[in-house]
């Protein structure tokens, strides 16, 4: 990758680039987007238009370096699509970089980057303390960091680290409201299994709290296996793990919990002709192919971890520090975006396809 080009820092913008923006306001009010998320918007476009005109910063196109774990899973396929989207609505050149589940290539990644020129750079840690030297390197050279997801060190730390604001879901209530639906369908007794996703990932842990914190009011449920069972985000993993807690068990198992869409679904076809067909499956996502698998009533539930929420979120705020030049102590340390339980019995399934359309990137 090339170094960043200081030159570009002076140009300013033209009426043309400003055309992205014009469409989708047309496109938004065309899809009912809603008249508090036009005002939004339009605050947005003001804000812009008056920081052009009063500071450097407003009369330049942003640079920012984003990534987050893993392309290889869809959730974060979608946030890079969600970034590429709102980084041109909002006037943002993003660079992209993946972190392939590996913590020492997206730690080296990082730390390539850190000697870079960026406005601001926002990521999602594959696994929690990983990217502190790099970060620290970027709060040196008084680069914005903003997290995404998972926790990049524990939040107590996170200023002193270099980190500015953190944007997650509610990683508990995703866990739990998942696994109270799947406790409810079985009538609150039978086996269970636990498929968990990385140990070392804050959400992943945050998810296994709110599964045991239902699972605890319920002393006829037994999870087989003892706990959770960690298989690293990965389908194969995930899958050969619930075919070997199936075969453990002689009696019907009655539900199972993941912790993303993905390895359910990769799962799912173990089921096939076993005795365990029939079984209540929910997980964690909520993206368009989780969605897509309730409609077809091959996943029962999932609750939405707001992908699009996350990452469009972090170019938003990036660009309003910087243009803006707001200070780290005026923000808040923890943003959380909301995301509901989606099932046939919600009736919200179509509303979240559409949010989640990669069109949109709404959710």
């Amino acid at each position: 990758m090339p170094d960043f080009d200081n030159s570009s820092k002076s140009v300013p913008q033209s009426d043309a680039s400003r055309e992205p923006r014009r469409e989708f306001l047309k496109q938004a009010m065309a899809t009912g987007l809603g008249a508090a998320g036009l005002a939004v918007l339009a605050a947005c476009g003001r804000q812009q238009d008056a920081a052009r005109s009063d500071t450097p910063e407003g009369s330049r196109r942003l640079r920012a370096a984003i990534g987050n774990a893993g392309l290889q899973s869809t959730w974060c396929a979608l946030g890079k699509t969600t970034a590429e989207l709102w980084g041109n609505l909002l006037d943002v050149d993003v660079t992209w970089f993946d972190g392939a589940f590996n913590v020492e290539k997206q730690r080296s990644e990082l730390e390539r980057l850190a000697n870079q020129e960026w406005d601001f750079v926002a990521v999602q840690a594959y696994q929690i303390d990983s990217l502190e030297p790099a970060i620290r390197r970027l709060k040196s050279r008084n680069i914005p960091v903003i997290g995404m997801d998972t926790h990049l060190v524990a939040m107590e730390r996170m200023r002193e680290a270099g980190v500015w604001v953190q944007i997650e879901p509610d990683q508990e209530f995703m866990g739990r409201t998942s696994t109270q639906y799947l406790v409810d369908k079985i009538g609150g007794s039978g086996k269970v299994i636990h498929i968990g996703g990385h140990s070392g990932h804050s959400g992943a842990k945050g998810r296994e709290k709110g599964f045991n914190s239902v699972i605890a009011n319920y002393p006829e449920i037994e999870v087989v296996g003892g706990g959770v069972r960690w298989c690293d985000w990965e389908k194969e993993k995930a899958r050969s793990t619930f075919s070997a807690l199936l075969n453990q068990s002689r009696e019907k198992i009655s539900g199972a919990f993941f912790h993303s869409d993905d390895m359910a679904l990769g799962a799912i076809e173990a089921l096939k002709g076993s005795r365990h067909e029939g079984m209540i499956v929910t997980g964690v996502d909520g993206q368009r192919e989780g969605l897509n698998a309730i409609q077809k009533g091959i996943l029962h539930a999932t609750t939405v971890n707001p992908v699009c929420l996350i990452h469009m979120n972090a170019l938003v705020i990036g660009q309003f520090i910087v243009r803006n030049r707001e200070l780290v102590e005026n923000l808040p340390h923890r943003i959380v975006t909301p995301g509901p339980l989606v099932s046939r019995d919600t009736g919200n399934v179509d509303a979240m396809l559409y949010m989640a359309d990669p069109k949109h990137c709404l959710v």
